[in-house]
């Protein structure tokens, strides 16, 4: 009798243990197999990067676009950010560094084509702490992936933003100048170093820092474009031996650089006397601002020369039917002008002298 309660005991169990991996297994919608968490684990960001204003720090990271075996990923569940606060004078190098709980934060679609950038903000810092700050992305629940590359920096006391920034154009350039930074947020006295880095940003877009902070208060734009519009902010940082503590910005300003830089002069310039006019030939100035050619003539009387007619590129013939009637010479010369208002023009060629 025992023995067959035993035997039924074990039959009953053996039914209950079919039964759920039935409702886990079989019943669950599921109808492929599941993959292996390696296939669906993104990688590691290995781009994690912050910026310091007064008011706290900005991280930015690109998502994640491939799994640790090479797979595409088609969205990110969500981000953990972790963050650590030590105090500075407690910091040294090969410490343990004591990260708290992470916060998280919604991932999103992964693009086809180019890739997407999340961003973070963290207020409130502490002065006279050093911050650590990394990121792990989410595929689902058992698909966390390893930490980021670690970003840390010193917060203290923020400098003042730069004030009264100006720009300065000229021909493919754009010179910056600022009143220096004297002052905490706070009001009181600088004690520490101050450099400044400016940050450009095109057609509205997201600004991107312009070479390295300087000592200085003026910096050259030596790459602009003329006639694009260019946006400029400066930016204070404090330098510590720990790190460099972000301050405030300045005002954002536009600036477009002008061209102020003339086409060639045109050269091979000849003349021949008709019955009625003097035609004047010049050969054609090869640039891509090139609009027009101005010409000008001075009879040996003169000493300066008048513009008698403008003409449009590409031709380079020109037709003086008033010659002056009682010279016994006439001079022609020709300069060339682009499509800048008002247009830069060129100056004149040598002369070429037509004979009554």
């Amino acid at each position: 009798m025992m023995i067959q309660l035993k035997q039924c005991r074990s039959s009953a169990a053996l039914s209950f243990t079919a039964a759920v991996f039935v409702v886990f297994f079989g019943g669950c919608g599921y109808k492929d197999k599941p993959l292996p968490p390696q296939q669906v684990v993104p990688r590691e960001i290995t781009d994690l990067r912050y910026q310091l204003t007064d008011k706290g720090v900005s991280l930015a990271w690109s998502y994640p676009i491939q799994t640790i075996t090479g797979g595409d990923i088609d969205e990110i569940a969500s981000f953990d950010v972790y963050r650590a606060v030590v105090p500075a004078e407690d910091y040294c190098d090969t410490c343990p560094v004591p990260f708290a709980r992470p916060v998280n934060i919604p991932g999103g679609a992964v693009p086809d084509e180019g890739r997407k950038t999340a961003t973070y903000e963290s207020t409130l810092l502490r002065p006279g702490n050093m911050y650590f700050f990394k990121v792990r992305s989410t595929a689902g629940w058992w698909a966390h992936s390893d930490d980021s590359n670690i970003v840390k920096f010193l917060w203290d006391m923020p400098a003042k933003g730069p004030v009264n920034l100006q720009a300065q154009v000229g021909d493919s350039i754009i010179s910056l100048n600022w009143q220096p930074v004297t002052s905490h947020r706070d009001g009181s006295a600088l004690s520490e170093q101050v450099r400044y880095q400016v940050y450009r940003s095109m057609g509205g877009g997201e600004f991107q820092p312009l070479g390295e902070p300087l000592s200085e208060t003026n910096f050259v734009d030596t790459k602009a474009v003329n006639g694009r519009k260019y946006f400029y902010k400066v930016q204070s940082l404090s330098v510590y031996e720990q790190a460099t503590v972000g301050g405030g910005e300045s005002e954002i300003i536009t600036a477009t650089a002008i061209d102020r830089t003339p086409p060639a002069h045109p050269v091979g310039i000849r003349g021949v006397r008709t019955m009625t006019a003097i035609k004047i030939f010049w050969e054609p100035v090869e640039e891509k601002d090139l609009k027009a050619y101005r010409v000008y003539r001075r009879q040996a009387e003169d000493k300066n020369a008048t513009m008698v007619g403008e003409i449009n590129a590409p031709y380079v013939v020109f037709t003086d039917h008033t010659p002056p009637e009682k010279s016994v010479q006439v001079f022609y010369s020709v300069s060339s002008i682009d499509s800048m208002d008002p247009a830069n023009e060129s100056v004149r060629s040598p002369e070429v002298m037509i004979k009554q």
